[in-house]
């Protein structure tokens, strides 16, 4: 029987957080009137991510480019619902926004969207600035952060889904693909604003403000750099 929706979990190394996010996603599915799909595509991972979501019963899939576009894109191919929601290994989406975000689509009248978001931690007041401005930034421009994207399925294959292109903000280019096609459309493209996702601020712990803060300038100035991925260690690198 074809399924409603799938649940993509882009995973590199995720073994820390992935079973937190499994377990979220599978107390939250039962309640949910549509069906639906978990599908974790191991990123090239050398740690027990891949263990950890067979072993929750997830659909695992591997993709051998440490890319994250590349890995969403994967996770989109082998899935066998006719929408599609993307979350994050480290990131916790509640029974009420997935709720929001399937009745958006089952209207017909939102092609996709994302959400707002909080931390899972408290954070420093620079640090609680930026994730403002940024859900302030994205409810505003409707553009939709990685952590939590949802969309038509035939929308995004028509689109080519993720650009594999760039090693990092692959959620605005897709965003920006999708309100085009939804213009065309009539549809709307939809940032939700409650319940927000609730994501790991992990990187705001292991690198200073400045830093953080000097990659947001750096990206802003020179937009070109999220196409080499050695520019974009914030998302590829982790401290040891």
């Amino acid at each position: 029987m074809p399924l409603d929706y799938s649940i993509i979990i882009p995973a590199y190394n995720e073994e820390e957080y992935l079973l937190k996010t499994l377990a979220a996603l599978k107390n939250a599915m039962p309640e949910l009137t549509l069906s639906g799909e978990i599908i974790v595509v191991d990123n090239n991972s050398s740690d027990r991510t891949a263990a950890i979501a067979e072993e929750q019963g997830a659909t695992v899939i591997f993709e051998c480019i440490n890319q994250i576009s590349r890995a969403r894109n994967a996770g989109a191919k082998a899935a066998q619902g006719r929408y599609l929601i993307f979350v994050d290994a480290d990131t916790i989406a509640p029974l009420g926004l997935l709720q929001q975000a399937l009745a958006n689509l089952e209207s017909g009248k939102i092609i996709g969207g994302g959400a707002n978001m909080v931390g899972d931690i408290p954070l420093r007041f620079s640090m609680q600035l930026l994730v403002n401005f940024w859900n302030f930034i994205s409810t505003h421009t409707q553009n939709a952060a990685g952590s939590f994207i949802y969309c038509q399925r035939e929308a995004f294959e028509e689109i080519g889904g993720f650009s594999e292109a760039v090693y990092a903000s692959e959620e605005i280019w897709l965003s920006r693909d999708l309100k085009k096609l939804g213009k065309k459309r009539k549809q709307d493209f939809c940032i939700i604003k409650q319940p927000p996702v609730i994501t790991s601020m992990r990187k705001m712990q292991w690198y200073s403000p400045i830093k953080i803060y000097l990659y947001v300038l750096l990206l802003i100035v020179f937009p070109f750099t999220v196409r080499i991925k050695s520019l974009c260690s914030l998302w590829y690198r982790r401290p040891s």
